[in-house]
């Protein structure tokens, strides 16, 4: 993956170089790199804000989404009542909530959290949520004749064996979660990546307009080794309770 990183960055500057396109249609990577260096002050502070959005809105999506499937996993009503609605939802685009939540919620971090709380909450909960409603039969009447409550076999079985799918969710999630903010902050804001982006353009800054796209790339690929890492783990403990009802 390096190796082909370096090659294309390569053949940009090349490209650049050698067709002689204007600086302010497509910088060359020398450019972009060294408008990161100059302006490393303002794009670190700028990193910082955006980062914590996404934390902050994937702790709360994720959490929100963990607990809706847990409901739904114990009461079979709210699960029939509820799927339909989050299917529904998913037909309509999350960024077109952005006005309104920078309308109801101010253009300080809140509206950016928020949207990307909901990003992360729907593939969360629908994931974690098809994993408890397809734990094996076995397991669930292994539960039953032990006499399991249904609080202790969702907490036994049921969640372990859902693991997996809860981390295929979290994986899902934590690729659209970066795009959120950065959309977030395109709607209304004036910090973060997102906000020195449109300030970049509007000034015909494009060298920095594209560091900070490459600061968004790198937040974006590290937070999503980061959560895959975590998911990783959640498969592994998977792996190893799913020994125990065996």
């Amino acid at each position: 993956m390096i190796r082909l990183a370096v090659i294309f960055l390569l053949f940009w500057q090349l490209a650049v170089t050698g067709l002689r396109i204007p600086h302010f249609l497509l910088p060359g990577p020398l450019a972009v790199a060294q408008a990161m260096l100059d302006g490393r002050t303002t794009l670190a502070r700028a990193a910082l804000t955006t980062l914590a959005e996404i934390a902050a809105g994937f702790v709360i999506g994720a959490a929100l989404g963990i607990l809706m499937a847990l409901a739904m996993g114990l009461l079979a009503p709210l699960r029939r009542a509820l799927m339909p609605l989050m299917t529904l939802s998913q037909t309509v685009p999350i960024f077109a909530f952005a006005p309104l939540l920078t309308l109801w919620l101010g253009y300080g971090i809140a509206p950016k959290i928020a949207i990307v709380a909901l990003m992360v909450f729907f593939p969360v909960a629908s994931a974690f949520g098809d994993g408890l409603a397809r734990t094996p039969r076995v397991y669930r009447e292994l539960a039953d004749s032990m006499g399991a409550t249904p609080i202790e076999a969702m907490r036994i079985v049921r969640i372990p064996a859902a693991l997996p799918d809860l981390a295929s969710g979290l994986r899902i999630a934590a690729v659209y979660a970066p795009a959120a903010a950065i959309v977030g902050e395109w709607v209304g804001g004036s910090r973060g990546l997102g906000a020195l982006m449109i300030q970049s353009s509007g000034r015909m800054k494009i060298d920095q307009m594209f560091a900070a796209l490459a600061a968004t790339i790198l937040i974006a690929v590290v937070f999503k080794a980061a959560v895959s890492r975590l998911a990783l783990r959640l498969e592994h403990h998977a792996a190893g309770s799913s020994q125990v009802p065996a």
